[in-house]
């Protein structure tokens, strides 16, 4: 790639956006894992009808109502993430292991009598990690497409909607404030001068290159800490009702990088961007547990769930470096020069904030419960979700119209089945066994489409597809020690893709896909006592 040399130094020229949210940060803080006491994951969650483990606390609240002594237990864990990549035929992986507190709580029962109606009144509290964020993804290769094709089309858009990155450049605005509405992507791609200008009146910018060797990483931290307060009740040992009001914590961080050789000669960029999503946020949830038959060991749950409600701050800064071939236009003489752009010195030595609003699904959960003598218990549930039906916010309320159609347009309504059992070989020592199985959020043809005012330079996704979770577990009980062992191994696949890229028909090109698997391995280990 050949350019003029320019006499006077481009400026970096984006405005601040007050675009930053996508489907793919909804759905990522929206989805929890299979957490919890031991006992609790041995059965794979199957417990909403069964009760009386601190976890159903956060599924079914009337399992709580199921206890008749007090309780008091913690958990730890040790899990290895894995992440395999396949893209051109080679295979990228990556590992990662950590050790955890996952879990702690307590009930307090409270006897009122033996021929009342109203037998038990419990009183819960339960902490765990809803949801795991470590994660690490890797590929390369050659695409057939660039991102600068996206950059020069998020330019094109934003001139439609009035906003001139040339002109800028021209009046010499600094437009990495709170005044302007320019999209990160394009305007960092401007500034490196990845793609040029012409004189065309709706089309004026074209990118020099379509088909590069790509290099891509990204790493995933933080979590989703939930806190759960319960209150549950004990109508006549056959009729169970409970209420749990839930807290999250939300810490999301994401270390983004891309780069691109552009050309045969050396030239190349990387761009990288550091992105944050943290905030809190409230949900209630009402349970019911019913033994219909007086005489049958039958147990019916039925669950409800609200919307998690978030009130979120997103923190993000970016960078760009090229090193591209130069003309000199008074010697003719040929050289490379790298230069960069950070939006973290435009603005003064500080990160961009965007504070939003999320509305997660509703969730409506079924369950089974059976148990055959006092040595085998047997759960099943069913539960679902609409990830279609999440909205985001402005914070003062209004609706983001274009996030919340992309949510509707790109995602759709998970079903989830787990089933568990558990056999007392003796009354002190048990087997368990559970499976969970998740239908994809994702449509098929789902994309990552920024808007022209994005903050967002981490153009990458991952349409996840269906998630497995399979479990086993041992436990020991004494007169009111007990311990509990369990091991979960869950995995899922995704179509991944570095970027998509829009065309004239509404449609979206991609480059091939990166096939992916995403594997855990917890081991949890619970010790309690019941008082």
């Amino acid at each position: 790639m050949k350019k003029k040399l320019t006499i006077i130094a481009l400026a970096v020229l984006v405005s601040t956006s007050v675009s930053a949210q996508t489907v793919y940060d909804a759905t990522t803080i929206a989805s929890k894992d299979l957490n919890g006491t031991a006992r609790f994951v041995g059965m794979g969650g199957a417990m909403g009808a069964l009760g009386g483990d601190i976890s159903t606390i956060g599924t079914n609240p009337a399992g709580i109502g199921i206890y008749r002594s007090n309780d008091a237990m913690v958990s730890f864990g040790y899990s290895t993430m894995g992440t395999e990549s396949k893209f051109a035929g080679n295979k990228f992986s990556n590992d990662k292991n950590n050790w955890n507190f996952d879990n702690a709580g307590f009930v307090f029962s409270t006897k009122l009598g033996n021929v009342t109606t109203l037998r038990y009144v419990n009183f819960g509290f339960n902490y765990h990690k809803a949801k795991s964020f470590n994660k690490t993804t890797t590929m390369e290769g050659q695409l057939g497409l660039s991102q600068t094709e996206l950059m020069a089309a998020q330019a094109n858009g934003m001139f439609y909607d009035g906003i001139d990155l040339a002109y800028y450049t021209e009046k010499g605005i600094n437009p990495y404030d709170d005044k302007g509405n320019a999209g990160w992507l394009g305007a960092l791609g401007w500034d490196a001068e990845l793609f040029y200008t012409d004189d065309h009146p709706t089309l004026p910018f074209y990118p020099y290159v379509t088909n590069p060797y790509a290099n891509y990483r990204s790493e995933e931290r933080g979590g989703v800490d939930q806190y759960d307060f319960n209150i549950a009740f004990n109508f006549n040992d056959r009729v169970y009702f409970g209420i749990t009001i839930g807290a999250y914590d939300v810490n999301y961080r994401k270390t983004y990088y891309y780069g691109e050789d552009i050309s045969n000669d050396g030239e190349y960029y990387d761009l990288w961007s550091d992105n944050r999503i943290h905030g809190a946020g409230w949900d209630a949830k009402f349970g019911l547990i019913l033994r219909p038959l007086e005489e049958s060991p039958l147990r019916l749950g039925l669950a409800i769930h609200t919307p998690t409600f978030y009130k979120l701050t997103y923190t993000t800064e970016a960078e760009i470096g090229a090193d591209l071939w130069y003309v000199d236009n008074e010697t003719g003489e040929e050289f490379m020069d790298y230069h960069s752009y950070s939006t973290y010195y435009k603005l003064g030595d500080k990160k961009m904030n965007r504070e939003f609003e999320l509305r997660t699904p509703w969730t409506y959960n079924l369950s089974l419960g059976y148990t055959v003598g006092h040595n085998l218990a047997l759960g099943a549930e069913y539960e679902y979700q609409n990830y279609s039906s999440m909205k985001f916010y402005y914070p003062e309320g209004d609706k983001m119209e274009y996030e919340s159609s992309q949510v509707k347009n790109n995602t759709k309504g998970v079903s989830t089945f787990r089933i568990g059992a558990e056999y007392k070989v003796i009354p002190e020592f048990a087997f368990r066994l559970g499976y969970n199985y998740s239908s994809a959020a994702f449509e098929k043809n789902a994309v990552k489409a920024l808007s022209t005012n994005s903050l967002n330079v981490d153009t990458d996704y991952a349409n996840t597809k269906s998630l497995s979770n399979y479990t086993l577990g041992i436990g020991y009980r004494g007169s009111s020690f007990y311990a509990d062992l369990a091991y979960k191994y869950t995995t899922q696949k995704a179509d991944f893709y570095p970027f998509a890229l829009p065309t004239e028909t509404g449609t979206y090109d991609t480059p091939a896909v990166t096939k992916v698997t995403n594997s855990r391995s917890q081991v949890l280990f619970t010790l309690g006592m019941r008082f």
